[in-house]
């Protein structure tokens, strides 16, 4: 016992007492399309596919009933053709792949006009969307040499072009609130930010949180015109208030579920209010990658069942965003009809 006054919270891995009941869940109520995922290569450490053998990915898709995936690492130029020749060219219909930008033209006089370009060019090429990366906000600088938020006026071709051309743009505006917290023994994601001290963003000389939901926010206002999906439940999970009002008041706006079930599932009664809400406007998206066996099955029993208590990562004997576990949802079948595919479908046409 005395050692044990000394355990690391690294070594302590408590197994619940409470017994309750489980449900696997292998397939989902209805077909899906996971509108939020990454089979490209610029993510992988070895500069490879993130789906090496396709025909296996496939098997998978087929073995869950997901329709298609939404691929957000099609890029730009040689790179959107190689992710379009080996996705959506040679499998019709069961991937969607969406071009990126490459915001480092901010520097330049002109860079403005060749992003325009450049997305016309992917949309031409057969770019189903624009995938708008954290890094736009927390990284990118124009050519003064300031930091470029969302809502910065000189991007505003860029958003006015997106909703001319038509594809939608998925937006990830910041990361987790405890990423933007103090790293001490108050942050609840204090493993998981030891562990990649890079994703912390608490530092001096970037914006604050609150002030980034702000440009998020101005963004989807200053373009009505052009529809959003802001990725990871609208990139504020820790607030479905907020979400919600987002939602009721601004009709070009949509959100996915991707990477943030656990956060949603620590509050199940809000989270599925939310839903209730706006049937409509919400996605069904993973951002599991590279998938396993396991990625569906864990989704779809966190979205039909009434289970309460049970990993959100099954895989992982320490949960990696936080130590907590998650309860269901147990949505009816017409919301997870639009949730799973109808929703997806409707936007990437």
């Amino acid at each position: 016992m005395s050692d044990l006054r000394e355990l690391r919270l690294a070594d302590y891995i408590p197994r619940p007492s409470v017994e309750l009941p489980g449900s696997r869940v292998p397939r989902p109520r209805f077909r899906c399309v996971d509108a939020h995922n990454h089979l490209g290569r610029w993510l992988t450490e070895d500069g490879g596919w993130m789906a090496p053998e396709v025909g296996l990915l496939i098997a998978l898709m087929d073995e869950h009933h997901v329709d298609a995936i939404v691929n957000l690492d099609g890029m730009w130029g040689e790179e959107l053709s190689a992710n379009l020749d080996r996705y959506d060219r040679a499998h019709p219909g069961r991937f969607r792949t969406f071009c990126q930008l490459d915001w480092n033209l901010l520097r330049e006089h002109d860079g403005i006009e060749h992003l325009v370009s450049s997305l016309a060019n992917s949309r031409t090429l057969g770019a189903r969307g624009l995938k708008v990366w954290k890094t736009l906000g927390l990284h990118y600088t124009g050519p003064d040499g300031r930091l470029v938020l969302p809502d910065d006026p000189m991007l505003a071709p860029v958003f006015d072009a997106a909703g001319d051309l038509g594809p939608p743009v998925l937006i990830h505006t910041a990361d987790p609130v405890a990423f933007f917290a103090p790293v001490d023994r108050h942050n609840e994601r204090l493993e998981e930010l030891l562990a990649n001290p890079g994703w912390h963003f608490g530092r001096p000389g970037l914006p604050t949180f609150a002030r980034l939901m702000d440009a998020l926010e101005g963004l989807v206002t200053a373009h009505p015109r052009t529809t959003f999906i802001g990725a990871h439940v609208g990139c504020y999970a820790e607030d479905l208030r907020w979400v919600s009002r987002m939602l009721d008041e601004h009709p070009n706006f949509h959100i996915d579920i991707a990477g943030r079930i656990a956060e949603l599932g620590r509050r199940p009664r809000a989270a599925r209010a939310l839903l209730l809400r706006h049937p409509d406007r919400v996605l069904f998206g993973t951002d599991a990658f590279p998938l396993s066996a396991s990625s569906y099955p864990a989704h779809f029993r966190f979205l039909e069942t009434a289970d309460e208590h049970f990993p959100y990562s099954p895989e992982e004997e320490v949960p990696p965003q936080g130590r907590w576990t998650v309860s269901a949802l147990d949505l009816p079948a017409d919301v997870l009809e639009m949730v799973y595919a109808g929703n997806a479908l409707r936007l990437l046409q």
